[in-house]
């Protein structure tokens, strides 16, 4: 029998066990999670410290700084041509996911509503081209870009349409495959709807398609920006001039001789790197959202 001295006694054991079960069943997950988060915070703190070091060197760099300064961002804007890497990138990545996604849009469209002869074979050359990296034909691209920059320099060695040209080159791969399995969940008694109702196949392309593909839209436009802002190997063997150069390109030339003494000015161009990557995918989003309630068919 369970005395009153007893009582207290019991309750400690039933509050240890409570927490016991909440542990094993909640409390795990926010030790994980505090985990993951601060090993996510680790790099992007020590990068922000580094860009604020007033010293502006890696082997002074600290994970919580002593002083702050702004001189980083005033040195690499003053002493290297970031601005016109900056402009560089943004007007080659902007103009290339748009690109793709047009082109790509397009052609998974024709290979998921029409029926036409070498359209299997057109998707497994578009899967087979896809195994093998554009760099691997590097050498004969750049004898073609020799002889087109004496033809035509406009679209040359050391401009960002000569390369927004090599990157259309390899745009269709995985990009279309991505629409084309979109597009097939779509009900064909859309385009059999609209077409009855007069309209051509460029108007239900436009019109009632595109609009219930946001979402995957959404999708191949972010990883197309992502992937043009960030290419550092064909870009750096085409672009050699210092105002021609994009971020990758230009910030790899930062640390390449004087990693210790340059890394202020590498950590502050990071942090205004990121800038363009994480608004496009803060207005993407936005749009994958919309696009999933809007474009939903009602049964």
């Amino acid at each position: 029998m369970t005395t009153y001295a007893d009582a207290p006694v019991a309750n400690r054991n039933a509050t240890g066990k409570s927490k016991n079960r909440w542990f094993a069943q909640v409390g795990w997950r926010h030790l994980v999670g505090v985990l993951a988060v601060a090993f996510s915070l680790f790099p992007i703190l020590f990068v922000i410290s580094a860009a604020l070091n007033p010293l502006g060197t890696l082997s002074s760099t600290e994970l919580l700084p002593t002083g702050a300064s702004f001189e980083n961002f005033t040195n690499l804007f003053q002493k290297t041509a970031f601005g016109h890497w900056f402009l560089n990138s943004l007007l080659l990545a902007g103009v290339a996911s748009f690109a793709s996604i047009f082109l790509s849009s397009l052609a998974a469209y024709a290979f998921s509503r029409m029926r036409f002869a070498g359209r299997r074979v057109g998707l497994l050359t578009l899967l087979l081209i896809q195994m093998f990296p554009q760099f691997l034909a590097i050498v004969a691209i750049f004898l073609i870009f020799t002889t087109i920059t004496d033809l035509y320099p406009s679209i040359g060695f050391n401009t960002p349409w000569g390369l927004f040209l090599l990157y259309m080159g390899g745009a269709l791969g995985a990009n279309t495959w991505l629409m084309k399995g979109f597009f097939d969940t779509l009900p064909k008694e859309l385009d059999e709807s609209a077409t009855m109702d007069g309209a051509s196949h460029v108007q239900v392309f436009f019109r009632i398609m595109l609009p219930l593909v946001a979402p995957i839209l959404a999708v191949t436009g972010l990883l197309a920006f992502i992937g043009s802002i960030n290419e550092f190997i064909i870009a750096n063997v085409f672009l050699t001039e210092p105002n021609s150069k994009t971020l990758a390109v230009g910030m790899f030339g930062l640390v390449a001789g004087e990693r210790n003494n340059n890394f202020g000015m590498f950590a502050a161009g990071t942090l205004l790197t990121a800038i363009p990557t994480v608004l496009v995918f803060q207005i993407l989003q936005r749009y994958i959202v919309s696009g999933l309630t809007a474009g939903a068919v009602k049964g």
